[in-house]
């Protein structure tokens, strides 16, 4: 606080609410605030501008953001034409780059470090400051790529509907609308009393998908 009261020459603040929190780690300041609003005098004006929040946002979020489309567009260029594709890439507030890909064989460690070199000397490190993760997807984390579906036909996923709907099958084809799969599940049969397993197949378009992944059994 005496240090943003440093960089204000006019400051006097009103806080209306209860509680201020704040952390200073690594000359990073997070502040958590739970307000309704601030008032502030700067040069005789009574506003809604606050000296504090303006300093916050002035060290802060005013830092250059990694963009990860552009992480993934080069991504996807130096892999066309191999075995590898990209799956995802997420940032962090603090530019912590996570880059996921896939492989219609295998990953090797090495082609990931040459991925990751390859990407950051695509950026000024002076102005994009950044750190980069580059990874395989886990066995068993989410399918995201059309690649990742019709790499795993003829073995069991795990599929969540959107409808709330979870369907443990076989994959038995991927086409750029969706999936076919086939399962078995009792069902009422005419002229019998119980029901019986039948073997039903069904189409699931993409967008009916809330997420989807390799079955997995530990037994």
């Amino acid at each position: 606080i005496r240090h943003c009261m440093r960089h204000c020459h006019l400051f006097r603040e009103y806080l209306v609410s209860r509680y201020l929190y704040y952390n200073i780690l690594r000359e990073k300041v997070c502040i958590v605030v739970f307000f309704h609003y601030f008032c502030s005098v700067k040069e005789g004006v009574r506003g809604r501008v606050s000296p504090l929040i303006s300093y916050l946002e002035s060290k802060i979020f005013r830092s250059t953001m990694i963009d990860c489309e552009k992480i993934l567009a080069i991504a996807d260029r130096e892999l066309s034409g191999t075995d590898l594709f990209t799956v995802s890439c997420k940032s962090s507030s603090m530019n912590e780059v996570e880059l996921l890909i896939d492989s219609d064989t295998h990953v090797t460690i090495e082609r990931c470090a040459e991925l990751s070199r390859t990407i950051e000397a695509e950026f000024d490190r002076e102005v994009e400051d950044f750190s980069l993760t580059v990874a395989s997807a886990g066995i068993g984390s989410e399918l995201k790529n059309i690649r990742q579906y019709r790499k795993l036909i003829g073995s069991s996923v795990e599929v969540l509907l959107l409808s709330g709907i979870k369907v443990l099958a076989k994959l038995d084809e991927v086409s750029d609308e969706g999936i076919t799969i086939s399962y078995t599940e009792k069902q009422a049969v005419e002229g019998k009393k119980r029901k019986e397993l039948q073997h039903i197949v069904r189409k699931i378009a993409f967008e009916d998908i809330k997420t989807a992944k390799e079955y997995l059994d530990y037994k």
